[in-house]
C-alpha cells in the first residue's frame, strides 16, 4: 500500500496526521476554553444573574425611623413636658386656694368656703388627669420605636383628643398643643409612618 496513493482517504488521512494537520472526514475540535467560530461563551447555557441577598429586612419596608415619624416622637415628648408645667400649675392654684380657706376675714364666708372647697378638688382632679396625660403622651413616644400600628392608631386618636381640648376649654393655654397634636396626626397618616408600625419585626 502506497502512502503516496492521491485515490486512497486512509492514505490521506494518515498522512495528514504524519503532518499535523487534522484528517479528512473528522470535525476539527477547537482547543478547550475557547468557543467555536460564531458562537459566543456559554452558547446554550442561559448565565443566572448574581444573587443579591438583602439585609436588614423586607425590600421597601424602611429600617430607619423616618423623619415624620421622629418628629411625632418630639412633639411627644414636647407635649408631656407641657402637661407637666400644668400640672404644676393647677397643683400651685390648689395650694392657694385652700391656704385662701383659712383666712381669718374668709373663713366665715359660706359661699367662698363651698366655692373653695369645690375649686380645689377639681383643681387637684385635674392635676392628676393632667399629669397621666403627660405620662401617656411620654409612653406612647417610647413605644415608637418597638411598637406596632396599635400604638400608631392610639397616637393619632390622642393627637385628636388632644387637638379639641386645645381648642375647648383651654383655648388660651391649649393652641401650642393644638398645632402640635395635628403635626403628630398629619406624620403619622403618611404612608412612611404606616410602613415604619408594620414593618416585620425580627
Amino acid at each position: 500500500m502506497s502512502f503516496g496513493d492521491p485515490n486512497n482517504p486512509y492514505a490521506q488521512g494518515q498522512q495528514g496526521g504524519q503532518q499535523g494537520q487534522p484528517g479528512y472526514g473528522y470535525p476539527q475540535q477547537a482547543p478547550q476554553g475557547v468557543p467555536p467560530q460564531g458562537q459566543q461563551p456559554g452558547y446554550g447555557y442561559p448565565q443566572a444573574p448574581p444573587v443579591q441577598q438583602q439585609y436588614g429586612g423586607y425590600p421597601g419596608v424602611p429600617q430607619e425611623m423616618p423623619g415624620g415619624v421622629k418628629a411625632a416622637r418630639v412633639m411627644l415628648y414636647v407635649i408631656a413636658g407641657f402637661q407637666v408645667i400644668g400640672a404644676i400649675l393647677f397643683g400651685l392654684t390648689a395650694v392657694t386656694i385652700s391656704a385662701a380657706k383659712n383666712e381669718p376675714s374668709l373663713r366665715n364666708d359660706v359661699q367662698f368656703q363651698d366655692l373653695a372647697d369645690m375649686s380645689s378638688g377639681a383643681l387637684w382632679g385635674g392635676t392628676v388627669l393632667v399629669l397621666l396625660w403627660g405620662v401617656l403622651a411620654i409612653f406612647l413616644a417610647v413605644k415608637f420605636g418597638s411598637g406596632g400600628n396599635g400604638i400608631r392608631i392610639t397616637t393619632i386618636v390622642f393627637g385628636a383628643i388632644t387637638a379639641l381640648l386645645g381648642i375647648y376649654p383651654f383655648i388660651l393655654v391649649g393652641l401650642v398643643h393644638t398645632v402640635l397634636a395635628v403635626l403628630i396626626i398629619v406624620f403619622l397618616a403618611k404612608s412612611d409612618g404606616g410602613q415604619w408600625f408594620n414593618r416585620q419585626r425580627a
